[in-house]
Parts: C-alpha cells; sequence; structure tokens
C-alpha cells in the first residue's frame, strides 16, 4: 500500500516537474517573441530616374498696342503672316502650325494717374492691346532650344521680335511609379540588411512601409552632385521617391 502511494507521488512529481518545465519553456519562447518583434530597424531607401520628354513645343507670343483697334487688329494679323511664311521658308509646314484665338484687352481708357517725383500726373497709356499666339509641336526634342534661339535672332532681324520659348511633355508619373518603388524598397533592403549585419543579427521581413511622395527635381542644370555639361537640357528631368520601411532584426 505504501508502494503504491510512493510511486503515484513520484509519478505526479515527475508530471509536476515535467508541467512547470514545459511552461517554463513556452514562457520563454513567448517573452523571445516578443522581444525579437521589438527589435526593428528603420532604413529609407531613395530612387531616381532621368526621364526623358516625349515632344515639345515652340510657343511664339506677340502682342500690338494702340488706339485704333481696326489698325492694330490689321497689324497683328500682317504680322502673324509674316512669320508663319518665315516658319514655313525653314522647313515647317503650316499644318504644324497652330494659330491660337487673338486676345483683345480693352483698358477703356487713354490715360492713367501715376505718381512722379512725389505727384500725381496724367499718362498716356493705349487702350487696346492684342496678343496672338503660334504653337509648333515637333518630336526633334534635342534640337528644339536651337531652333528656338535661331527662330528668335531671324524674327528680331526681320522686325519680328516676339518672345518665344519652348514647352515639354513629360510621361505621366504613374507610368513609372511601380519601378520607382520596386527600386527604392530595392535600395531601403541594401540599407537593412548592412545595418543587420553590423549589429550581428538578420534583416527579417517588413513590419511597415510608406511610400514618400514622387518628386520632380526639375529641369537639369549644374547641380551639387555632377558637373558635366551635358546635363544643360531642358528636355531631361529627375524623378525622385524615398521609401521609409521598419524591417524586423532577427
Amino acid at each position: 500500500m505504501q508502494n503504491k502511494t510512493l510511486a503515484k507521488s513520484l509519478i505526479l512529481g515527475f508530471s509536476l516537474l515535467v508541467s512547470f518545465s514545459l511552461l517554463g519553456f513556452f514562457i520563454f519562447k513567448g517573452l523571445k517573441t516578443f522581444s525579437d518583434k521589438d527589435r526593428v530597424v528603420t532604413v529609407k531607401g531613395l530612387a531616381e530616374m532621368n526621364i526623358m520628354a516625349t515632344s515639345a513645343t515652340i510657343v511664339i507670343d506677340f502682342a500690338n498696342s494702340g488706339d485704333d483697334l481696326q489698325q492694330i487688329m490689321k497689324q497683328t494679323e500682317q504680322k502673324k503672316e509674316a512669320i508663319i511664311a518665315y516658319l514655313t521658308s525653314i522647313g515647317f509646314s503650316k499644318t504644324d502650325i497652330k494659330i491660337s484665338n487673338i486676345g483683345v484687352n480693352d483698358q477703356e481708357k487713354y490715360h492713367e494717374l501715376r505718381w512722379e517725383d512725389g505727384r500725381q500726373v496724367s499718362v498716356k497709356i493705349d487702350r487696346y492691346t492684342i496678343t496672338q499666339q503660334l504653337t509648333i509641336e515637333t518630336k526633334d526634342i534635342k534640337d528644339t532650344g536651337n531652333k528656338i534661339a535661331q527662330i528668335n535672332l531671324d524674327l528680331i532681324s526681320k522686325d519680328l521680335t516676339s518672345n518665344i520659348q519652348p514647352i515639354y511633355s513629360f510621361p505621366e508619373l504613374n507610368s513609372i511609379k511601380p519601378q520607382l518603388i520596386a527600386e527604392s524598397t530595392k535600395n531601403a533592403r541594401i540599407a537593412g540588411e548592412q545595418f543587420a549585419n553590423d549589429s550581428q543579427a538578420k534583416l527579417g521581413k517588413i513590419k511597415t512601409a510608406s511610400q514618400g511622395q514622387i518628386t520632380i527635381v526639375g529641369k537639369y542644370y549644374f547641380d551639387e552632385e555632377e558637373t558635366n555639361n551635358t546635363l544643360n537640357e531642358p528636355y531631361m528631368q529627375k524623378a525622385r521617391v524615398v521609401s521609409t520601411i521598419v524591417f524586423f532584426l532577427e
């Protein structure tokens, strides 16, 4: 009888020992897992992409002003025809030249008061101003700047002075967004792995990730990183994004 009681006591004691051991093990694992989850590293990944314009538009603006509306309209028409004749003479087709509607600004007065030498004086102004715009879309994107410089010089020499500037069209940001995000994530992981190696740890899964707004650095000119004069290219832009990623460390 005593042997049976002793045996039961031993079995119960052994069972309790095993139970407490398992409980301690699982508590340890749980605490370790909880502790591991607190071990994270936050890194940023930068991605940049050069974007070339898909088309270029040459914009030619000119204006005439005066008091006789009919006379100004006639002068504007003559200047427009003269500019178009010049453009066709250098190879542009008339179908390539888009003509906007004329704009008329009526001051509704011929004089205005201005301060001169500490007193107000009445100054003669032109009542009417007529503006006109011509646009030419070109696929010869890289040479657009040179063309504009030549057109401007020629128009000045013909007494057809105008305001000439280029407008470049670039791809939609959504078309390059996936590639930028993938590149920034890749660069963030590289930075995270370097940190993990330095900490004698292993980089784990992503805990959280946030993508910064894609920004356009703007037209290329000389910047702080490069000095190559090929960067003086207004038909090029640089898209940039920075992703912030938090990785678990194991």
